[in-house]
């Protein structure tokens, strides 16, 4: 009966986003048509979007937005490049470049053929996946190219591959390893077992690589996020890194480091240069320097940022 009940609610609030958002009805108008009263009618279009039963997307290209896009791809050699307006009320959202990412895996995940989407960890990356469309794709392959699990033995919150599949029913491959071994040995023995073997074998073939980029500094997410400790990044800052992708440092240049943490890391490596396509999405004053670091480094080939990351970039 409840379940009954939760359905007949959300085919509500459905109807009553329709008629709001694309049909172009006041809410007094809606209220009349449903036999509901006008604050019900407004509980259901709110409920419509919480839900996320309607989205949105920006389809008229920004004059600005594009000027820098194409400023960025002919400097850095880039097959794709998206920039959006940057939310100056909250310079650090992921939300606007998380849409673009969205749709992007929208268009890889229409195909007919199958392909494999080989994905990071991340804010940004966790955030598009959520708002990719559901559509029924078992034919696809989604690959994990991070070890998800951390010190303390849980699983991180910003793991990708399993929501993705949920939402398109595709196969997928998690990485379920430890961010992090105890030495390099072991981290060498570990992804050479033959379930990891695969993972890997899968991750080599993708079409579409998709990873956060992440600064290394007090506030680098691998710390933040319990993978690293505190003089482990000590550590790889004094090594030269300033940034990372799937937890693999580099250092101002773009080149992989070969210390530290990058000794034990489980997590599949960038091509250098990156031959699939990858792109990496990023946004903040705090990510110019590792985004044009990866850019330099050839570590990705393609970027999704924002006006005020992308000017920043390009200003250097």
């Amino acid at each position: 009966m409840a379940a009954e009940n939760e359905k007949s609610r959300l085919d509500d609030a459905a109807r009553a986003g329709w008629l709001y958002f694309i049909a172009g009805h006041t809410q007094d108008e809606i209220a009349k048509m449903l036999q509901v009263s006008r604050a019900s009618a407004q509980r259901l279009v709110s409920l419509c979007l919480a839900e996320r039963l309607i989205t949105f997307r920006l389809e008229h290209p920004i004059a600005a937005c594009m000027e820098l896009a194409a400023r960025l791809k002919e400097r850095f050699d880039l097959g794709h490049c998206e920039v959006v307006p940057t939310d100056l009320a909250a310079p650090q959202s992921n939300a606007g470049i998380a849409e673009r990412c969205a749709n992007l895996l929208d268009a890889t995940l229409r195909s007919e053929t199958p392909v494999i989407v080989a994905l990071g960890t991340g804010r940004a990356v966790r955030a598009a996946v959520e708002r990719v469309t559901p559509i029924d794709r078992p034919n696809h392959q989604i690959v994990s190219l991070v070890g998800n699990i951390s010190a303390d033995g849980s699983a991180s919150f910003y793991d990708t591959v399993g929501r993705l599949a949920d939402r398109t029913g595709a196969r997928h491959y998690p990485m379920p390893l430890p961010f992090l071994m105890s030495s390099e040995d072991e981290r060498n023995k570990m992804v050479r077992i033959e379930p990891i073997a695969k993972v890997k074998a899968v991750a080599a073939k993708a079409d579409l690589r998709l990873v956060g980029i992440g600064q290394m500094d007090q506030k680098a997410q691998v710390h933040v996020d319990g993978f690293v400790t505190r003089d482990e990044l000590f550590e790889m800052m004094r090594q030269g890194a300033i940034g990372e992708i799937t937890g693999w440092a580099y250092d101002s240049k773009g080149r992989l480091l070969k210390a530290g943490t990058n000794k034990r890391l489980t997590s599949i490596p960038p091509e250098v240069p990156a031959k699939t396509t990858t792109i990496g999405a990023a946004v903040g004053a705090a990510k110019v320097s590792a985004i044009a670091a990866a850019l330099n480094g050839r570590l990705i080939n393609g970027l999704i940022t924002d006006e005020a990351t992308a000017r920043a970039i390009l200003e250097r």
